[in-house]
Order: structure tokens, then sequence, then C-alpha cells
């Protein structure tokens, strides 16, 4: 009988840790699912099979009666055994031969969530020199997060069931004074929504805020990030050119007279650094309240600013109730902890945090309570104080292996905000190329260019070429073999003629972003 042997020849492993008859159970069921066994189609006796697989007839009965109970058998004593004839294997077979391609294509909603300007980027392995976006998990006081943890489990909070959207009360309270104190932020505790990070605070804003077709103003170049946040939310992404003083407002204006909103990191541009000047901020509050749009102002990294104190917030300036504060723990605390939040004004709120429990309730509670604890009982404000001291070290290494090795062929940008540095080649270079030549020497950059959406004719300034090297994951020793791998690298990158372009607008680009300017 071939379906014997066919059933014979499964693969059944003694020394798996999964019962021989959940083995024998799940062969048969992938065989009637695929169709190779048809609706009414005999199986063999249960001695028989026993006998071709090399098993106890007891597995064979386990395994029979377990397919019978869920449906893809039938059978009686004397008749014998056979695949469930009300079984549609057809269709069956058809999804199997088809199981590669969707049944029906994504909706038009759904594909803004895929391609090419909805990826981002996500970190493998251990951290390496240059990654960006890490903090250092060495410096991180994992035994005081362990015993702050270990003790809310011991007494658990009794919000344990399903919480307040916004957030746990106490983690908004700590949050609201620590704002308020380090970075000028006009807030209570009712204004903040606690979020599973940055990116998620940007695609509730820009979909509750924001109507399909909507223009956003986003930085050109900026985080790429959060422009995959606002076309998922059926917005229309606008690039505005940035120069010495952050975010040109003057060709925003001129350009997309009509945005409704706008995405701006004024304390530490990423990726090439500048501070938003005085007059810019301004100039930008003012078209706002004229044109009744909102500005997401991103706070990601300001805690670490080597050149004295945090800079006050934008938030701070508003006086009429159009910017929404975002900021996220990934930079201070460590990214997998997926915990960010939104400062709103008062009027929105509410909507917010509504908005919030549709798309997943609310930030998982314990990781809120702990750190609550964390920065109520001080332990946060040391932790930021020692890692400011700590990168401001690594980001000195990082400063005089570069003078000391690639100063013929590297530029180095803004440095006194941040975990990373922006470089630009002295001569014109296909950046990305270097970017993918990296992982063969072992590093990990971030070219430049990634970060532009526009062709360059859109933008009245010139387009950067360089990297993004990220300091704070290492310590100086790695920082400086890091170095030495790319000094290695752009040797043999320049070395093929095919890695060199002619180099006027490297100049020109080292002129236009080197120097932000401060804030009056």
């Amino acid at each position: 009988m071939h379906f014997a042997q066919s059933l014979a020849a499964l693969q059944l492993d003694a020394q798996s840790a999964t019962p021989l008859f959940r083995q024998l159970y799940d062969g048969i069921k992938q065989s009637i699912l695929a169709g190779k066994l048809g609706s009414g189609t005999q199986l063999p006796p249960t001695r028989e099979l026993a006998l071709l697989c090399g098993v106890s007839r007891q597995t064979v009965l386990n395994a029979y009666s377990q397919l019978m109970a869920e449906g893809y058998l039938s059978g009686t004593v004397g008749r014998g055994t056979f695949v469930s004839a009300s079984l549609p294997l057809q269709a069956q077979k058809h999804v199997a031969a088809s199981s590669l391609q969707a049944m029906r294509p994504l909706s038009a909603r759904g594909q803004r969530f895929t391609g090419m300007q909805a990826q981002l980027p996500f970190h493998q392995g251990p951290p390496r020199a240059f990654r960006i976006g890490m903090p250092g998990l060495d410096v991180f006081p994992f035994d005081v997060w362990g015993r702050l943890e270990a003790r809310r489990w011991r007494k658990p909070p009794h919000e344990l069931g399903y919480g307040d959207p916004a957030g746990y009360r106490p983690l908004r309270e700590a949050l609201a004074g620590y704002l308020r104190a380090a970075r000028g932020v006009q807030c209570s505790a009712e204004q903040i929504i606690i979020t599973s990070g940055s990116q998620q605070a940007v695609y509730l804003i820009a979909s509750m805020l924001l109507a399909a077709g909507d223009q956003a103003w986003v930085e050109e170049p900026g985080y790429r990030g959060i422009n995959a946040s606002l076309h998922a939310a059926e917005a229309t992404v606008c690039p505005v050119a940035v120069d010495a003083e952050g975010m040109v407002v003057s060709h925003g204006m001129s350009a997309y007279p009509q945005a409704r909103l706008v995405y701006v990191t004024p304390t530490h541009q990423l990726p090439l650094g500048m501070t938003m000047s005085l007059p810019r901020r301004l100039e930008l509050l003012a078209w706002a309240a004229a044109s009744k749009s909102w500005v997401i102002e991103d706070d990601y990294d300001s805690e670490y600013r080597y050149t004295g104190p945090p800079l006050a917030s934008l938030q701070s300036l508003d006086k009429t109730g159009c910017v929404i504060y975002v900021g996220t723990l990934s930079k201070v605390l460590f990214p997998g902890l997926r915990l960010g939040y939104i400062v709103a004004p008062p009027a929105l709120a509410e909507a917010f945090a509504q908005g919030k429990a549709i798309i997943d309730r609310h930030a998982p509670l314990v990781p809120q309570a702990v750190l609550a604890d964390f920065i109520m009982e001080g332990h946060f404000g040391r932790h930021i104080k020692r890692t400011r001291e700590v990168y401001a070290e690594r980001r000195s290494a990082l400063m005089q292996a570069i003078d000391a090795r690639l100063a013929d062929r590297l530029s180095i940008g803004i440095t006194d905000t941040g975990l990373h540095l922006p470089v630009m080649f002295r001569q014109q270079c296909n950046d990305e190329a270097v970017a993918r030549n990296a992982l063969e020497h072992g590093l990990e950059i971030r070219a430049l260019s990634h970060f532009y959406n526009a062709a360059p004719a859109d933008i009245p300034q010139p387009r950067a070429c360089g990297m993004l090297l990220g300091f704070a994951a290492i310590p100086p020793e790695d920082i400086r073999r890091g170095a030495a791998a790319l000094e290695t690298l752009l040797d043999e990158f320049h070395a093929d003629s095919k890695g060199k372009y002619k180099g006027n607008q490297a100049k020109a680009c080292m002129d236009a972003f080197r120097g932000g300017a401060a804030i009056g």
C-alpha cells in the first residue's frame, strides 16, 4: 500500500524531546493538509503502521486518537481509519501550494507599512565600533535595576490589571518633575502619555492630528524612522533644508505653506548635530501659531551636552500650545526598555491617551513602576551624571583617534551634544559604499546619505557626504581599534578608482554645516 509506505517514510526521531506519537501526528496532519492524503483515504491498520515505522502500536493509537479528536480522521471498529470526508482538501491544497503569496494583496494603508520607506535598521550582535543609537550597556546599573524589579515582584503593584492608557501615574509624576527641572518643559503629569518609544509616539500623534495626504515638514537630512511613521500615518513627507542654525523655516514656508505638522530635533539635529538658533525657534513658533500647525519636538538625547548645561526645550518657548514634546528613555537607559513619552498640550492629552489605548492598551506596567522607583530614589540622576562623564571620555577618544589617523581624510562636524559624531569626507566619496564595505572590517557606520529623502535639486543646501560614528556603546580601547580599522578601510577604498569622486561638493558641505549656532 503506497500510502502506508509514504507514512512509514516519515522522519521520526527517538532522541527528540517531542514524543514519538506527537511526531507521527504532525507528519500525518501535514500530509493531509498538503493534499497528499485525500478525503476518504484509508490509513493503514495501527499494527501495520507501527511495524513500518518501528514504533509501538500504542504510539500509533495515540496519534490516530488525537487526529480523530481534531477532526482529521474518522473510523469505526471493523471498518478501518479514514481521512475525514468533510475536509475541504482541495482548498487546503491550494493554500499550501500558494503559501508564499498572500491570498490577497495588502491594502493601500497596509502597503504604507512596507517597502523601502518603512524599513528600520535594528541592532544585531554585541556593540562594536561605531554603532549609533546605542548607549553604553557596560555602565548601566543593572544590579540596581534588578533589585528594584525584584522588590516590585515581591510586592506586585495592585495595578497589574489593565492600567491607565496614559501610563503609570507615579512615573508620569516623576517625569514631569524631571522635565520641568532639567529641560524647562512646562507640564503636569496629566499631560504625559507613556508610549512604546518615540517611534510609536510620532505615529500616534500623526495618526490623530493629520488627515490622509496632509503635509508634514521633516528635516533634510533627518531621521528616516520618523519619516516611516509619518508615511504609515498617510501623511505627505515634505523635506525641509537645514543649515548651521537648524531647520530653514523660510524654505518650509515657501515650499510647503499648507503643512499641518512639523517634526524637528532642535536641541541636537539628527544627523548633523547643530542646535536650532533662538531666532529660528521663534520663527518656527510664530509660523506654526499663525498657520494653526503642530510642532513635534523630538528631544532624543539632550541629556548629553559636553560644553555646558543642557539647553532649554523649544516647548518652553511655546505660548500658544502648538508644541508636542516627545522624549525617549532609549538613549539614557537602553533601547530594549521600549519606553518613551509624549508631553501633550492639555487639550490633546485625553485624546492621545485614548489613541494609545486603541493601539496597545498601555505600555507594560512593571517596567514603568521600576523606572518610577529608579527616578524617585535618585538612581536616574546619578546615572545621567556618570554616563555624561563616561561618554565625554569616549567622545574625546574618538576625536583624538580621528585627528591622529584620519585627519587628512575626515573633518569632524559638530560634537557638543549626543552619542555620535558626524564626520565629513574631505574628498567627495560614495559614503554608502564605504558603509557597506565597513562590515567586512568589523565596523558599523551609517552613511550620511542614508538620512536624505529628496533629490539634491529640491534642497537649497548642499548634501553632506560623510558618516555618523557612534562612540557611547564601546570603551576607549575599542574606539581606538575601530579607528585603525576605519583607516585601513579607507585606504583600501580609495585605492580603488571606483571609490573616488570629484571633491568640490565635500568642501561646500563642510563649510555649510560647520559650527552650529548656540541659543541666545
